[in-house]
């Protein structure tokens, strides 16, 4: 538990100088969580233990301890970008306070060998985060966003937590070695299965369960739509796979066809309303509702290759949204614009960061060689491991479709004439240091396949 006991004690730090009334400047504070989260980080590379406690409620494998690493560094790379947003901020500390605290569920989640320990760290990852949802404080449409995404994950955890306790009744266990031997996907099994899917689903955003996430998107701070966007999604995404193949493998043939549903109908939903938008935020909340469609592509396969694909292309996710919402983020904190028609001749003025946030969306696309095309090309290929033509044209073409709303932006930027273009921004150095970060990890999970062997090689 030393990544989870670092978090701690970062939590119980800010909270003594909270209340102790010290007065530290914000760019202090933040350099102390930064760096806080770079010692995790190297802890879950450098220390290599494993094991389970808590009455074997809470285990630790080399594939648990590679996920948390990626949270820490998506939750870093969060952390850099915020620079301009924090530094002014009244309550910069009390926003460290719950994104660590959220973070820490999220390490409690992975870890869970029981749905009762899940359930926990769900909770504690969910509702600090949806009081940073509200961290504008002098924004009514922040407000409203808070308000909404408490009300829909309060139901989705209503639906979750039905789910559990109805396969509680049936088993008789909530843990998960004890569900995976006794289920037999009676029809009572595959209710409860249901409902925690829709559970999942509404932490996913995965259509139909989706509705809340464009409105919380737009209304919440940009590092927090970072920050649900990839790294709450990514840690459900996680769980959600460890779920599936190893509590409920044995329906695996009926949640097959579940997936399906769910998949085609989340890439065609996300595709068709991203077209349609003209906020940056929303665009890239729609945008992110697509990917979470052919990411349940490459789960349906049921292989080895579909975790590896997931974990991978979820790595790769982090780098590229977080580069496409660092630029957001610095364009919105200089200028206060989020409309996509803002961004027209932004190369004149901006050339560096328009083509950061050009080589972010070709990955989001899918164009070789950004590391976006393996993470898709892999997740297909994992998916096609059950033979289903279909599913798979129709991912490849909900691929093309996406190009044209990613490319738009592209041609506003490069191609588009603008009188008065914003102008030329100043990035602070966390800020820069977070942008090189992404497109470097973009570029190398791209053009080096070790990566990806070192995931495949830990989930097998």
């Amino acid at each position: 538990m030393r990544s989870e006991l670092m978090l701690i004690l970062i939590i119980f730090l800010l909270l003594f100088l909270k209340l102790g009334n010290a007065r530290l400047k914000n760019e202090t504070v933040m350099n102390m969580v930064n760096v806080v989260l770079i010692v995790t980080l190297a802890m879950g590379f450098l220390v290599k233990d494993t094991g389970m406690i808590f009455g074997n409620m809470f285990h630790t494998t080399d594939l648990i301890r590679l996920e948390k690493n990626i949270l820490t560094l998506g939750t870093l790379i969060i952390s850099l970008q915020s620079y301009q947003w924090l530094k002014a901020h009244r309550h910069a500390m009390e926003f460290y306070l719950l994104l660590i605290s959220t973070l820490l569920g999220m390490f409690f989640m992975l870890s869970s060998a029981n749905l009762l320990m899940f359930y926990l760290g769900l909770e504690l990852s969910t509702i600090p985060l949806a009081a940073m949802v509200n961290f504008d404080l002098h924004k009514k449409q922040s407000s409203e966003a808070a308000f909404k995404m408490i009300v829909s994950s309060a139901f989705s955890s209503a639906l979750l937590l039905m789910g559990i306790s109805w396969m509680y009744g049936i088993v008789g266990s909530v843990s998960y070695s004890a569900i995976a031997a006794a289920i037999s996907g009676s029809p009572l099994e595959i209710l409860a299965f249901v409902m925690i899917l829709a559970g999942f689903g509404f932490k996913i955003s995965a259509v139909p369960f989706h509705l809340w996430t464009a409105d919380v998107y737009e209304g919440a701070p940009i590092p927090v739509t970072s920050y649900l966007s990839v790294i709450s999604k990514g840690a459900i995404l996680f769980v959600f796979i460890t779920v599936l193949y190893s509590v409920f493998r044995s329906m695996g043939d009926t949640w097959y066809y579940m997936l399906y549903i769910l998949a085609v109908a989340t890439m065609l939903i996300g595709n068709l309303f991203a077209m349609r938008q003209q906020n940056m935020k929303r665009f890239l909340a729609f945008s992110s509702i697509a990917q979470v469609g052919f990411i349940l592509v490459g789960i349906s396969g049921q292989s080895v290759a579909s975790s590896t694909s997931l974990i991978f292309f979820v790595l790769i996710y982090i780098f590229s949204n977080l580069a496409a919402f660092g630029v957001v983020s610095l364009v919105s904190s200089a200028y206060g614009k989020e409309k996509m028609d803002d961004y027209k001749g932004f190369y004149q003025t901006n050339p560096l960061l328009a083509w950061t946030l050009a080589i972010a969306l070709f990955s989001l696309a899918g164009i070789p060689p950004t590391a976006g095309f393996f993470g898709k090309f892999f997740l297909i290929l994992a998916g096609a491991a059950k033979g289903n033509w279909l599913l798979i044209t129709i991912a490849a073409l909900n691929m093309i479709i996406s190009l044209y709303y990613y490319l738009r932006v592209v041609k506003a930027m490069f191609m588009d004439h603008n009188a008065a273009p914003l102008e030329k921004i100043n990035t602070p150095l966390s800020p820069k240091i977070a942008l090189i970060i992404c497109i470097v990890g973009i570029l190398i999970t791209g053009l080096y396949s070790g990566a990806y062997d070192y995931i495949y090689q830990l989930v097998s």
